[in-house]
């Protein structure tokens, strides 16, 4: 069977990203069974053909108008679906959906029937918000990071100023490519109203990765590389700090002033950029 991915590289491009990513995930522990979830907006790649495609599901409601999502197209990361079989067959355990013109409903239009996630208004929430704030911001990526969601299970890292702190201050690279902070949830039941309207506060609030306590994260980037890139590098951090931890020692970390050094010299981000 023709899969939509046929005949348009770009589109294959950005779903082939997917599928590595989903690989990255798996090889790491962060995706044990069906955990973790991945949407990306592909409406740039959509062309005439594809718009025409006839519904292969019934229409499905959101559970929340999104108004800035009309008529755009997503890759979902289906329900119940293994992040390792993603990474090998990444339309038969995903799916490309079309929001409805009341911005409220989609369709599955490729390659099969496959249910999108169930954290797919949190998602598509997080997309609707990053289009109206102008943002250039196509991917959303939440999956289970170790060390991350270890420091989580202390009070003290519930502090997103205390946590991103310590997680700069471990290797220079941390802040470099992780500059906007990491923000912190409170633990909420998951797939809850509740869990997916804090995430979203804590997007508007300029944090691209998002630590839910005793859970896992989500992160928002340009592509889904981008946004696996800022959990690979924070994740990266936890670990150096629980290593000297296992040592017997406090890590010293980087200080305040060799932070704002590496910030000046290298003229980071304060806020997520917007489109030009």
């Amino acid at each position: 069977m023709k899969s939509i991915l046929d005949g348009r590289p770009a589109l294959k491009a950005e779903v082939d990203k997917v599928a590595e990513v989903a690989g990255y995930l798996w090889q790491k522990g962060w995706a044990e069974r069906n955990g973790g979830n991945i949407t990306v907006n592909i409406t740039e790649y959509v062309d005439d053909e594809i718009k025409a495609l006839p519904a292969i599901s019934e229409v499905k409601q959101i559970g929340v108008t999104l108004p800035n999502l009309k008529g755009c197209y997503f890759y979902c990361k289906g329900t119940g679906k293994r992040m390792r079989d993603l990474a090998r067959w990444p339309m038969d355990n995903g799916s490309v959906i079309r929001i409805l013109d009341d911005c409220a409903s989609y369709v599955i239009v490729a390659d099969n029937p496959v249910q999108p996630t169930s954290e797919l208004p949190s998602h598509l929430s997080l997309h609707n918000y990053l289009i109206g704030s102008g943002t250039d911001y196509k991917a959303s990526l939440h999956t289970h990071p170790i060390e991350l969601v270890a420091m989580s299970h202390s009070p003290r890292f519930l502090n997103a100023k205390e946590i991103t702190r310590v997680l700069w201050s471990m290797i220079p690279e941390t802040l470099a490519f992780a500059p906007l902070a990491l923000g912190i949830v409170p633990y909420e039941m998951p797939s809850s109203v509740k869990l997916a309207d804090a995430t979203l506060e804590q997007v508007k609030n300029n944090y691209d990765c998002v630590l839910w306590e005793k859970h896992g994260v989500v992160a928002v980037g340009p592509d889904i590389m981008q946004a696996f890139d800022v959990v690979d590098v924070l994740n990266k951090s936890a670990n150096i700090y629980m290593c000297a931890k296992n040592m017997g020692f406090e890590p010293e970390g980087m200080t305040d002033e060799a932070m704002r050094e590496i910030q000046d010299v290298f003229c980071l981000p304060k806020v997520r950029p917007t489109k030009k």
